[in-house]
């Protein structure tokens, strides 16, 4: 049986120019009549279908929301099933590298150069963090690519490989630099927080979210609680229940000098909040910033300041010397020649345990670290990049074997 041919449509014809062509008109995505002719159906059927086509196209991308639309949906459809901790990161990274850089685009407009040059100023900041954008973007575009919001992925060849900042190996203090940053911040606002980061290990975000009902100083074992976690929006401090993974939920025991310094808090505290501004409420990020230039301004760290002198704005660098009072504040002395981080303290805690010798598992539980993996990439560098205790080790593991040859 023979194959039945697709029926041409009729269309009317016009004389231009003293020739004959064929016409037909169609409305174009703004709904405009616009008149097509060829010299033939054929060619005027062709003609009409790629136009048909190409309004159709055009119509679709017209139709898609912007990328801050569907960035602010995502989110929301996110909000069923990530933690409340999740999602804040989420929200904070979409806004600030996606929405800020994109948002007023259509979803259907976005081109993978259009991305790549919106990752330029993500590049300048960590692997992990220009990582997790790339990552978000991926999961928003294939989402809209299955919801049929587009027709087309722009993230497909879209990589982190090689992207962001590298970060250095985390260094813990020594025993002489913990002495000398005590010394330096006693008394002073910082000083909690520091205590519990050195001798509980406490990420940030659980030492500023910490409450007294979670401080145990009372039992013959003190120790704390690690169950909620402190985050910001919009700088307004925000205290979660849940925790960013299970792991993160745990007891430590307090060692004697840090159960001191927390019963001497406790008598004259008037928050629940261990760590509180003047309110007794939790610190929010301008506040813990403020609270961290304690420690900051006493390091050795050149430093830069603006100060407007004849109505013009003049840039003053700062080149502090160990030992030498601040210019502009007597009170404060250059003691520190080696910067601090807020994470530094918990990393040295970490450290601390396993010169000790505590156990992997164990050290696991303290950090709460949900992976094992994480645990022993820390507990391999530490452990073993002390050349003394490896050949200590080495002797003791090969004296049996030593002796067995003899």
């Amino acid at each position: 049986m023979a194959k039945r041919k697709k029926a041409i449509p009729q269309y009317g014809t016009v004389m231009k120019n003293g020739a004959l062509y064929y016409r037909t008109r169609i409305k174009d995505a703004n709904g405009k009549l616009i008149a097509l002719y060829a010299k033939t159906p054929e060619e005027l059927y062709q003609r009409e279908t790629l136009a048909l086509e190409q309004i159709e196209s055009a119509t679709f991308h017209r139709k898609t929301p912007t990328v801050a639309e569907y960035c602010e949906k995502w989110l929301l459809m996110q909000s069923a099933h990530v933690r409340a901790t999740t999602l804040t990161d989420y929200t904070s990274k979409v806004r600030r590298h996606i929405i800020a850089e994109l948002g007023n685009k259509k979803m259907g407009e976005v081109s993978l150069d259009d991305i790549q040059i919106a990752l330029v100023p993500v590049s300048k900041k960590s692997a992990s963090v220009y990582k997790s954008v790339v990552i978000l973007y991926k999961s928003i575009f294939r989402a809209a690519m299955e919801s049929r919001i587009i027709d087309h992925n722009p993230t497909i060849y879209l990589t982190a490989k090689g992207g962001g900042v590298p970060q250095g190996e985390r260094q813990a203090l020594n025993d002489e630099q913990v002495e000398r940053l005590l010394d330096a911040i006693r008394g002073l606002p910082p000083y909690v927080f520091v205590m519990l980061g050195l001798y509980a290990g406490l990420r940030r975000e659980e030492i500023l979210a910490l409450q007294w009902d979670s401080v145990y100083l009372d039992t013959d074992t003190p120790y704390l609680t690690v169950r909620r976690a402190w985050h910001t929006e919009h700088n307004r401090p925000v205290i979660l229940d849940e925790l960013k993974t299970k792991a993160a939920e745990r007891n430590i025991p307090l060692p004697v000098c840090l159960a001191d310094c927390l019963k001497e808090a406790k008598a004259t505290s008037t928050s629940e909040y261990v760590v509180s501004n003047r309110d007794g409420e939790p610190l929010s990020y301008t506040q813990f910033k403020r609270l961290w230039q304690y420690i900051v301004t006493r390091t050795t760290k050149e430093r830069v300041y603006y100060r407007y002198e004849d109505g013009k704005r003049v840039k003053h660098t700062v080149k502090p010397v160990l030992g030498e009072k601040a210019v502009h504040n007597g009170k404060v002395v250059y003691s520190l020649d080696f910067e601090v981080t807020p994470h530094q303290l918990r990393h040295t805690y970490i450290t601390n345990l396993i010169h000790a010798s505590v156990d992997p598992k164990t050290v696991q539980y303290l950090a709460g670290h949900e992976s094992s993996k994480i645990t022993m990439d820390i507990y391999a560098k530490v452990k073993y990049n002390r050349p003394d205790e490896l050949v200590q080790a080495m002797r003791s593991a090969f004296a049996d074997w030593d002796t067995a040859q003899v």
